[in-house]
């Protein structure tokens, strides 16, 4: 990836996204009512647009300016909004027109270990330059964790398999129950291709090292979702627990509540420093608990509310669905009898993280209580299956992860990239996309010496730009529906999307961040007109020795982080040294023009 200019870093919603999506462009198409416009911008950058307007972590949404005046836009279900409409699941090939193949096939074979959203964005951009290309994946379905550890009920499955479909139909070669390490090892592999991209995920769970750890109820967040997901039963009892705060956990929960139903819908044959991601993993872990039968679900976080790095909505559908949560409490030893799991012992915590910021908790050891468990869910984090490389493999790094360079993603092995989970440990969707999309650019640069052209951005000056009757400055946030509470027993999904009219009124409130207020600074006379109509009082006049120019006089300044675009003071400005202009260019397709 290029890096951004200015101006795209002018436009937090872009520059937040790891895979650059230029969500204000699409956002304010969908307000315009231009949907396959919008569309086509979604999908441009991310060829598992669909699925993340369902279940992307949303940095987007965590970045943008709105949020700076009331609530940030409702990014991700805008998205889904316009997938509904043009994406796969709407049956269109209408993605075809920003994922075309852009030149002739190669000869250059490329391996990808692993058929998650890593290896899979690797795939659909290698095939885009002509590269052979195949998948080996352990399981018996392509997917990896988007199918294995995120619960049906947050991510339809036949949406799933229409987004992978259509990047194997790009022209990439599958292997499925092909292990790596155990069906085919890593020489073999290196023999078989030209190049190698291990995306092979976090796919082990990680444990806790206190007295009962092996007592029979005593479950890994990850091997708990992951078996759940490919439809096996899972006899969790009546009363869980979960340790973790996180998404993950929440989705373990509350899927405990429904184990008839995913036992009844088996999808898969049977041949087949605390990080934020631990975090997620146990709110996951939690609403999936609760879909496997239990009555009671628990979830033990060492954070504060307040603390608790999930998501909010995540945690107000896990609080919905009757699940408890105790705050500030660490596991000290899992009860016992007989070699079965029958509580929990705690420990209060007095603070979890230090003066520095950093994770480390500290626990009151007189503050000692017990609670009563038939399961145990540990949702504390995932580990990398090392050992499946062998003794030829490549470096490892000291947090146990395969070592890469972090702008190239590239092995200590020539010709061998990694990245995703494998690579960095437990992140986010989108970011394992975006390094499938780095690793495809590199390679293809190895192989032809060529760099991915840099998209420039250009500027392009509004004739008029003016908001004074939009009420859109002063409208809330709208709620992205949901299922009823008392209809969430089956795996029905959840999130509801928008309807036409929630959609367009939610993209109304965006600020239009890639409107941008340019100076004159030769026709500038400083009179403050500028300043003195700001609504928001945004604009200042400073001695400009305060920004470090030694030249002397004034400097105009404008605050960014809440500018409405409200043209006030390019109608007030006399000498009209103040004019509004779009970037325009990055991010958005070309129509009719391969990209």
């Amino acid at each position: 990836m290029q890096p951004l200019s200015f101006y795209d870093e002018n436009i937090p919603c872009l520059a937040a996204c790891p895979v650059h999506t230029n969500a204000g462009a699409y956002v304010a198409a969908i307000a315009d009512g231009d949907d396959e416009f919008a569309y086509l911008t979604a999908r441009l950058p991310n060829p598992f647009a669909s699925v993340c307007g369902r279940v992307c972590a949303a940095p987007c949404e965590d970045a943008c300016r709105r949020g700076e005046i009331d609530q940030p836009i409702a990014i991700r279900a805008l998205k889904r909004f316009v997938t509904e409409k043009y994406g796969v699941e709407a049956g269109s090939d209408t993605w075809k027109t920003v994922a075309s193949h852009k030149g002739p096939d190669r000869t250059e074979s490329v391996g990808i270990i692993g058929g998650g959203p890593a290896g899979m964005s690797c795939a659909h951009d290698l095939r885009r330059h002509g590269y052979r290309v195949t998948v080996y994946e352990a399981t018996a379905q392509l997917g990896g964790m988007m199918v294995l550890g995120i619960p049906e009920y947050r991510l339809d499955r036949e949406l799933l398999q229409s987004e992978l479909d259509a990047i194997v139909g790009l022209g990439v070669d599958v292997h499925l129950n092909t292990r790596l390490g155990e069906d085919v090892t890593f020489d073999q592999l290196r023999e078989r291709h030209d190049a190698l991209f291990l995306a092979y995920g976090a796919s082990l769970g990680r444990g806790l090292d206190m007295e009962g750890h092996d007592a029979d109820g005593v479950l890994k967040a990850i091997e708990f979702l992951i078996n759940v997901n490919q439809g096996y039963h899972v006899d969790v009892g009546e009363r869980v627990i979960v340790i973790g705060g996180g998404d993950v956990a929440m989705d373990a929960a509350r899927s405990a509540l429904r184990r008839e139903d995913y036992a009844a819908e088996a999808r898969l044959p049977e041949t087949g420093d605390e990080d934020p991601e631990m975090m997620t993993e146990a709110l996951d872990v939690a609403r999936t608990a609760a879909r496997e039968g239990a009555t009671s679900v628990t979830v033990f976080s060492l954070e504060s509310e307040e603390e608790m790095p999930a998501s909010p909505f995540e945690l107000e559908e896990a609080a919905a669905e009757d699940i408890t949560f105790i705050h500030r409490r660490g596991p000290a030893r899992i009860l016992t009898e007989d070699g079965k799991v029958t509580g929990l012992e705690t420990i209060g915590v007095v603070s979890v993280f230090n003066e520095e910021g950093r994770f480390a908790p500290v626990f009151d050891p007189d503050d000692v209580k017990s609670f009563e468990a038939d399961t145990v869910i540990l949702a504390i984090g995932q580990a990398i299956d090392i050992d499946a490389l062998g003794p030829s493999g490549p470096a490892i790094s000291p947090r146990r992860t395969i070592e890469i360079d972090d702008t190239t993603l590239r092995t200590s092995i020539d010709n061998v990239w990694a990245g995703g989970d494998a690579a960095r440990g437990p992140r986010t969707l989108i970011e394992a996309i975006a390094d499938g999309r780095k690793v495809a650019a590199d390679i293809h640069t190895a192989f032809t010496g060529e760099q991915e052209p840099e998209v420039k951005g250009q500027l392009v000056e509004l004739a008029q730009f003016h908001r004074l009757t939009d009420p859109y400055d002063r409208e809330q946030r709208i709620s992205v529906p949901v299922l009823a509470t008392d209809r969430r027993m089956g795996l029905a999904e959840v999130e509801l999307g928008f309807t036409e009219q929630q959609a367009r009124c939610e993209a109304a409130r965006c600020l239009r961040c890639f409107a941008n207020i340019e100076l004159d600074v030769d026709a500038c006379v400083l009179c403050a007109l500028c300043a003195d109509v700001c609504p928001l009082d945004l604009i200042s006049l400073v001695p400009s020795e305060e920004i470090n120019d030694p030249e002397g006089g004034t400097a105009l300044l404008l605050d960014e982080s809440a500018c409405i675009r409200c043209g006030l003071c390019i109608e007030r400005c006399p000498p009209n040294a103040l004019s509004m202009a779009v970037w325009e260019g990055v991010g958005v397709p070309k129509l009719g023009v391969p990209v």
